[in-house]
């Protein structure tokens, strides 16, 4: 019998979907200091802009603002600073051969604890051009009508 993880979202980024096409997803643990745990336990963070870069054969979250930690004094960390992200050599290097294909970047979708680690869900996606956006959001608003019609008639 397998045991249930524990899980506990503490952010998402919700404007990379409307943002990039994605292809693909895939977990990543996140290496971290102890105000910026704390301060993501408290939901203190933002993923907006943010994104991830294979440097050296690593890779590194750019953009993620955490809050510094209330009570942090003189320890507290900089906010903005770049994080080492924790995969497996073999997923660093197929994430290489396909950020290397045009137009394909990393970007943060998820940040949660997940057994009382924190971890990242990364993207594999494409941008979207203007006229991608704006066909998704005439698709999303064309469905809105056609429920509220239906909502109508029952």
């Amino acid at each position: 019998m397998a045991v249930a993880d524990n899980y506990q979202r503490i952010a998402e980024n919700r404007k990379a979907r409307h943002d990039y096409h994605i292809e693909e997803t895939i977990e990543a643990g996140i290496a971290l200091q102890g105000t910026e745990v704390k301060s993501l336990r408290l939901g203190r963070v933002n993923l907006r802009d943010s994104y991830a870069k294979v440097e050296n054969g690593e890779v590194f979250l750019h953009g993620v603002h955490i809050s510094p930690y209330e009570q942090g004094n003189r320890f507290n960390h900089d906010p903005l600073r770049v994080r080492k992200l924790l995969l497996h050599k073999r997923e660093i290097r197929r994430l290489i051969g396909k950020t290397r294909e045009e137009g394909y970047t990393l970007v943060p979708t998820k940040l949660y604890f997940k057994n009382g680690k924190c971890k990242v869900e990364l993207a594999l996606a494409k941008g979207k051009k203007l006229y991608d956006k704006r066909d998704a959001i005439a698709r999303r608003d064309a469905e809105r009508r056609a429920r509220q019609a239906a909502g109508r008639e029952s």
